[in-house]
């Protein structure tokens, strides 16, 4: 039974960022956003919504009640989304571009707007510096409090920042509504099907956590490991199937900014939350999760600031990074 809903949970989640996708790049096109905005903002935000929700509910339980296990959980997931962006998801990517090279304008080149990319790796390195740092060192309420504020404002600031940049505007947006295909759809119901897929991610999401949970958790993995782990992997990673569409139609922009955005996100809003309403203090996995983020952050904007391309055998540095993880992560359960 919980295979089953592990199964039919993960293809709710695929079938509902490919109906985003499609409305998303139409929505764009209407607001006359660019590329850059659609990927870093529209698509990064809408798909962050689900495995936000997990630090969410977790943090506000820690919080209500004290509960040290619900405080480790919402730490963990809080780290793990960053982590496993810049990380997995980057691997993903460039598994991506070498799978569909025959297909692709560009082969295994990954051709984005690089003052869009460059600007969400740069704020996803600071952000998410100030962040962990404030979990090693031990700061006061007052310090950490003032530090959430800080990276909400600057989360504010890129937002205003890639929308009002938004680089080269989206080359051929689909011309149908999934959901609408007999005519051009008005806009409510774009809206409508945005709306209505994130809220489908959100529900797949939220029934393959729990199910990946309950297999865990005869494992007697500690909850803070499967929320490190398990809860970012569960919602994250089926949620960038967005990046995959994308690379596989030429719309490199869309795909790493959607990644890249996120990033951005993840290390901002989240991390507040840890912030003011837990005690934030990161043990060994988690400094060692948010070490490997940042190498991976630092990696690409190095990629980036190359006048060569990017190719698609570059991104797969993503997968050793994380594999490093998984390692450590084994050895700490023996």
């Amino acid at each position: 039974m919980i295979i089953l809903e592990l199964v039919l949970s993960a293809a709710a989640i695929v079938v509902a960022a490919a109906l985003f996708t499609n409305a998303v790049e139409i929505l764009g096109e209407r607001l006359n956003l660019g590329e850059g905005a659609v990927g870093s903002v529209l698509a990064a935000v809408g798909t962050a919504l689900p495995e936000t929700m997990i630090p969410l509910v977790a943090v506000i339980a820690s919080f209500l009640t004290g509960s040290s296990a619900a405080g480790d959980i919402g730490v963990g997931a809080i780290l793990g989304a960053p982590f496993l962006l810049a990380t997995l998801a980057m691997f993903v990517a460039g598994v991506s571009a070498l799978a569909f090279r025959r297909r692709r304008e560009s082969d295994d080149e990954v051709v984005v707007d690089e003052g869009t990319a460059k600007r969400d790796v740069l704020y996803f390195l600071v952000l998410f510096s100030l962040g962990a740092g404030a979990g090693i060192l031990s700061l006061p309420l007052y310090l950490k409090v003032a530090l959430a504020v800080l990276l909400v404002g600057a989360y504010g600031l890129y937002v205003w920042q890639t929308i009002r940049s938004g680089g080269e505007k989206e080359e051929d947006p689909p011309e149908k509504l999934t959901l609408w295909p007999s005519s051009e759809a008005p806009t409510w119901a774009v809206v409508a099907q945005v709306v209505g897929t994130i809220a489908m991610m959100g529900a797949g999401a939220h029934f393959f956590v729990s199910a990946v949970e309950h297999l865990s958790k005869s494992f007697g993995v500690p909850a803070g490991l499967i929320a490190l782990v398990l809860a970012p992997l569960a919602t994250e990673l089926p949620e960038k199937f967005n990046s995959v569409i994308w690379l596989k139609g030429n719309k490199d922009t869309l795909a790493l900014g959607n990644i890249a955005g996120a990033m951005v996100f993840q290390s901002s809003v989240p991390v507040a939350m840890g912030l003011a309403f837990t005690s934030w203090r990161l043990d060994s996995l988690n400094i060692l999760a948010a070490a490997l983020a940042l190498a991976g952050g630092a990696y690409l904007y190095l990629l980036l600031r190359r006048k060569k391309p990017i190719e698609g055998e570059h991104l797969l540095v993503g997968g050793a990074l994380y594999a490093v993880f998984v390692v450590a992560a084994v050895f700490s359960l023996l």
